[in-house]
Formats: C-alpha cells, structure tokens, sequence
C-alpha cells in the first residue's frame, strides 16, 4: 500500500491540507510569552521540579543576569572530575561505582560496591526465550528502536511489572542496568546478521567482567579488547551516567513516571527521546559533520578554509542544511563541558596512538573557530563543545561501529533515568501538565453538503 501511487498522491494531498489549515505563525509565541523548549528568554530552563541526584552548572545568575561560568557535573554532590580521577590514579573501572552512587546517594564501602557488582553480574543474561522471541524474531535497522522495544517487552517478563513500591523500582532499576547492555548487544549482532549478511555471534556476558568489558566482550567476534579500550569506554560510561533533571530523556522519564505509569514504559519513552538528533543522537550526526567537511575542504589543516566552510554550514548550505554545528553549543554549560574536557583529553592520547592526529586538529578547530563564526552569522552567543563532538571520534578510534554510539549513551544513562523515575514517584507528587495556550480561531460547523 505504501508504494502505491494513488496513496502517495493522497498523502501529499494531506500535506497540502494540513499545512494550509493548521500553521502556527512564530509571532504567536512571543506575543503570548510562550517559554518554548521551556526556556526562558535568556536560556536558561524553566524550573520545574527538585533533584538530589545530578547537578549540571555552566552559569551563575547574578542581578538576574545570567553569567557564564566554568561547567561542572556533580553526581548526587561529587563532581564528576573527581570520580575519574580516583578511577585513574588507582587504575580500576567506575562505572558501577558511579551507578550505585547514583541509584543510592552514596559512594559504596568495598563490601558494598563487590556485592552490588556481584548482583548485577548475575542480573546480566538475558532469558534464551527473550533473546530468541523479542530480539531476534524482529530485527530493526536502528539500535535504538530494537532496545526501545526489548525495554518495553521486558514488562512481558516480570512477575511485579506495575509495582511502584519502593523496593520494586530498585529491583527494575537494577535488572535495566545490568540488562540493557547484553540488549544492545545482542540486538547489533542481530542487526549485523539479518541486514547486513555478516555471521552471527552471541556471547553469553562473563561473570568476572564489569559492564565496559562484558559490552566490548558481547560485540566482537573474538571476544577480544584491550585494557585501554575498556578503560576509555568505562570513562564514556561515567560521563554520560547522569545529567540532571531537565535534559530531555530524564525529563521525558520524569513525565511519564509522573503519570503513575509502569518503569518499562517510562524507559522506553526516554530511549525514544535520546536517538534523537538534537540529543543522544548528535554523536553521530557529528560523524557525518566530520566526514562531510573531509569530503568537501580541500585542506583541513587550513584554518582558513575550515572557518569557511563552518560559515556556510551555519547558513544551511552544506550537509544536512539543518544550520547546526553538532557537537558545539549546550542549554547549559556555556565556558566548558567538563565531559568534553575529559574525553577531548583521551582522544588527544588515542589520536597520537593512532594516527589520527590530523583528523584530531580539524575537530580542535570547530572547537575554536565556531563561537565566532556563530555570532558573526546569528549575533552574540557564548558556547563550548558540548560531550558530542569528541564522544564519536573516541569511539570510532577505538573500533566500535557508528550504529553503537547512541545506544552507548543509553546504556550509561540508564542509572540516570532509573534515578529520576524513583525521585518523581516518591517525592513529585503530581502529574506534569504544562499548559498551552490555543490560538485556533473559532468557526462553526458547516454540514457535509455544503463544504
């Protein structure tokens, strides 16, 4: 039906209708002072609730004037920078550490942080009739789309599914951590098989692994890594666990948890919300930049040519004529993304490692170059490389296939929403029902015979 050339033309018949009766002129907006993207007119976010979980600052607000400030990210009070470095200097993986934190509000004794590990180590397999009935009985082209659906079909598994006791969330939010990664896994090889002809590998997750090595175990087909491969995909894990209360998914988690509905559907909602574009999706989308500014700059070693061409993709002339520079520019952080700072920092090692480095130099000149071009095209605005621009890169150099990159985030941000979810059911306290005004004029109704 949908290749249908009388279909086809009804649908562009619709078009036509729908955007010829149901415009929204932009000046209603300002005229009615609508915070859209609930905004206020200087950026900032609309306060909407209260969190202990995650604390994203990029500005100070002095004389109701907003003040651009050095970014921090504090999980549940303890600045993230801290966490890695102590992961660093003792040579060990964090990320489960940074989950408990996350999920309990404290930093695990070493008791505490090897039983959580144990719990979530026998958490990770996934039941064969799961894998063989939601996995690979309906493959997807999009990572992203397959976990969506495996987050919502595990409602079908669990004894206490609706539950909203506390005690019930924290076993949900567990079985999601712990299970997601072995989702994504199993649904890229799935992926690889059914579309892309290549053999088919399922390897069961290893005990004696964390989640950074059971994923690079689970994807490859020699089960085989390296210990700085494991080391910079834990570090992305930790830097993407957590990013407050207001950032798309969380929200998004916020607002269908808010409506007393199950956590399987309040998680496949945010999912649904990351694989876009203008979030969790901008990694990739910053590859494309990358390769489409490679393609068409004849030296990218060339400041000059470089600024140039940033110029005209600010103009929607160039790659998906969307006007963005993906990778640069945050709701929030305005001097610095400390998340940036520190992957910025690994991709400078692995680029030396690699040989990337003049690949390196081109995305340090986006960094550079675009502030200014941006307010040479679109006025004063301060911005900074946000998580995006340097996530892809590091793994692209470290061999992880493009199809990962959001499904990554998703799974270090699974702590994330499970967190928000427990926060809005125990202490939000009503549904959210933001308000929005109608501006349909008025008209009667006119019987059939006379349109």
């Amino acid at each position: 039906m949908e290749n249908n050339a009388l279909f086809n033309q009804a649908l562009e018949n619709f078009q036509e209708i729908l955007l010829e009766n149901a415009q929204i002129p932009p000046e209603k907006s300002q005229n009615y002072k609508v915070k859209r993207g609930l905004r206020n007119s200087d950026g900032t976010g609309v306060l909407a609730g209260l969190t202990n979980i995650g604390n994203v600052h990029g500005y100070s607000v002095s004389d109701d004037e907003k003040v651009a400030d050095e970014g921090r990210l504090r999980y549940r009070g303890i600045n993230v920078v801290d966490i890695v470095s102590a992961c660093e200097r003792e040579k060990r993986f964090g990320y489960e550490e940074v989950c408990y934190l996350i999920l309990f509000g404290k930093l695990p004794t070493k008791d505490e942080l090897e039983n959580f590990k144990e719990l979530l180590s026998e958490l990770r397999p996934v039941p064969f009739d799961f894998r063989e009935d939601i996995i690979m009985r309906c493959p997807s082209p999009d990572i992203m789309n397959k976990l969506a659906r495996a987050v919502l079909s595990t409602y079908s598994y669990d004894p206490n599914p609706d539950g909203t006791d506390l005690l019930n969330m924290i076993r949900q939010a567990m079985l999601l951590v712990a299970r997601v990664p072995t989702m994504v896994a199993y649904a890229y090889q799935s992926k690889l098989h059914f579309y892309d002809g290549k053999s088919l590998y399922i390897h069961h997750p290893q005990k004696e692994l964390g989640t950074a090595e059971n994923f690079l175990y689970m994807i490859r087909p020699d089960n085989q890594y390296t210990r700085l491969e494991a080391e910079i995909l834990d570090l992305a894990l930790i830097l993407h666990a957590e990013h407050g209360g207001g950032n798309n998914s969380a929200f998004t988690t916020r607002v269908v948890s808010s409506s007393g509905s199950d956590t399987y559907s309040a998680i496949a909602a945010a999912i649904g919300s990351l694989k876009g574009p203008r979030h969790g999706g901008a990694n990739r989308k910053v590859m494309g930049m990358i390769e489409d500014f490679k393609a068409n700059i004849e030296d990218i070693r060339d400041a000059d040519q470089v600024a140039a061409y940033i110029e005209k993709t600010l103009k929607k002339e160039t790659y998906d004529h969307s006007g963005l520079i993906y990778g640069m520019g945050h709701a929030i952080y305005t001097i610095s993304d400390p998340r940036a700072v520190l992957l910025k920092k690994k991709a400078a090692e692995l680029a030396d490692v690699t040989g990337n480095e003049e690949e390196f130099g081109l995305y340090c000149m986006i960094e550079e170059l675009t502030p200014e071009i941006f307010a040479k095209v679109r006025g004063q605005k301060m911005m900074c490389a946000n998580v995006d621009l340097y996530s892809g890169f590091v793994y692209k150099m470290l061999n992880i296939p493009s199809e990962l990159y959001t499904p990554m985030f998703a799974i270090a941000r699974m702590v994330g929403w499970c967190a928000h979810r427990i926060e809005e059911v125990l202490y939000g306290g009503k549904i959210i029902r933001p308000a929005y005004k109608s501006v349909c004029e008025k008209q009667g109704y006119t019987p059939i015979e006379e349109r």
